[in-house]
């Protein structure tokens, strides 16, 4: 277990600590294990710019296919000032094993562009975006690599992927990327797929823990797509959503917060700073809060060894990738808090991105509600699955569904053999 300091964890570090907890419950060759230490290719681009005033900037841009053992790389495209190859190369792996875990036939991908999208105007970001996958145009495509919403990335982005690459190969072209507008061949549900997923995660945790829901209270890190919808769900169940934060900070009410308005204010402000009627209070003060679910749904290493000891959840659900360290995760564990790992807690979103390349390719298309009902089996089947295991092996959460994910990718490997 490599040593935490004050520093955030490198999520790539994350990645193989985890891979070497669960390789020693995978009963498979060890060589195997080793080629899943490693990215099967990785793409660099400069993506030169012209913004709106005239000048050139040049940004750093990524994409990272980690295994594609299992059928075309899947995986999103963020945007963020602090992207770099080691965080892409770790969420490309953590989706290979996501895909797993749910049992769909895709590998693991990711991208991302250096950039902070807050500071630049629609018509920037449209020149980004289209320069950027005109650079990893060859990479990518509906039978070898499906890109997807991620931070600070949406429907609108992948509109504009999508038609770059249709112009280049001439014809549309609607499964070369999810998440797209149910305009241009998207799916119901998938906007708030994730989110959806995280609490179809939780209904299950809170029947095996013996948890009533209605009535529960949560407590909310991060108020962007993932967050904000798990919340909904949440509130439909019965839960009192108790806090809620965003990069700025959060808000707290004892009585429960009245979600609709949070989401109005913060869509019309950007930031809750001056949301009335309610407590403002850190991010680290909002994870030590008493809760029943905490729902870190923010970046990664938001929980590490500095201040897991102060989390007062019963069931934490991972909204986030690698929103909890392997420090923190054996001083929660140790806690008796029940985690849902990244890899099953938000793998909504992929399943439903899945559904969407379905429906794409075949040219036709579900109603929402055949498409939350698949969601929900396959969601109930995985995390059945990962309990299993745990129970089995005595292991907690996170190395149970490494061992299931990990193991079905090995399974391929030793399956399909070396070539040449």
């Amino acid at each position: 277990m490599p040593r935490e300091d004050a520093s955030p964890m490198n999520p790539w570090k994350m990645v193989l600590t985890q891979i070497d907890k669960a390789a020693q419950y995978i009963r498979c060759d060890p060589e195997i294990i080793e080629k899943l230490r490693h990215a099967e290719r990785a793409l660099m681009v400069a993506v030169p710019v012209r913004m709106d005033d005239g000048r050139i900037r040049v940004f750093k841009g990524f994409r990272v296919q980690y295994n594609t053992v299992r059928g075309p790389a899947k995986g999103g495209v963020r945007y963020h000032p602090e992207v770099d190859l080691d965080e892409v190369t770790a969420l490309a792996a953590w989706m290979t094993w996501k895909c797993a875990v749910m049992n769909i036939p895709f590998g693991g991908a990711k991208g991302g562009v250096q950039c902070n999208p807050k500071e630049m105007s629609s018509g920037e970001l449209e020149r980004l975006t289209r320069r950027y996958t005109a650079e990893i145009l060859n990479f990518i495509g509906p039978e070898k690599d499906i890109p997807a919403p991620d931070v600070n990335t949406n429907a609108q982005i992948m509109a504009w992927m999508m038609d770059t690459y249709s112009m280049q190969v001439g014809h549309t072209v609607p499964g070369v990327v999810t998440g797209k507008p149910l305009a241009v061949g998207g799916s119901e549900g998938r906007s708030e797929a994730t989110g959806r997923g995280v609490v179809f995660a939780i209904v299950e945790a809170a029947k095996k823990l013996g948890i009533r829901l209605d009535g529960a209270r949560a407590v909310i890190q991060g108020l962007g797509n993932v967050g904000a919808a798990a919340a909904k769900h949440l509130v439909r169940e019965g839960v009192t959503i108790a806090a809620v934060s965003t990069s700025k900070g959060g808000i707290y009410c004892e009585k429960g917060l009245d979600l609709p308005s949070v989401l109005d204010y913060y869509r019309e402000n950007g930031n809750l700073c001056d949301f009335p009627g309610a407590e403002q209070l850190t991010n680290e003060e909002l994870l030590a809060l008493p809760c029943d679910i905490l729902v870190p749904a923010a970046m990664e290493n938001a929980i590490h060894k500095g201040n897991a000891g102060n989390i007062r959840a019963r069931i934490l659900a991972e909204g986030a990738n690698g929103p909890v360290t392997p420090l923190a995760d054996e001083i929660l564990r140790e806690s008796g808090v029940f985690i849902i790992p990244d890899i099953l807690a938000n793998a909504g979103g992929v399943t439903v991105s899945y559904f969407e390349w379905v429906q794409d390719l075949q040219n036709y298309f579900w109603d929402e509600t055949e498409i939350n009902e698949k969601l929900r089996l396959l969601m109930v089947t995985a995390f059945g699955k990962v309990m299993s295991i745990a129970e089995e092996l005595g292991v907690d959460n996170r190395t149970a569904a490494q061992v299931l994910g990990i193991g079905r990718v090995a399974e391929a490997v030793a399956l399909r053999g070396l070539y040449p």
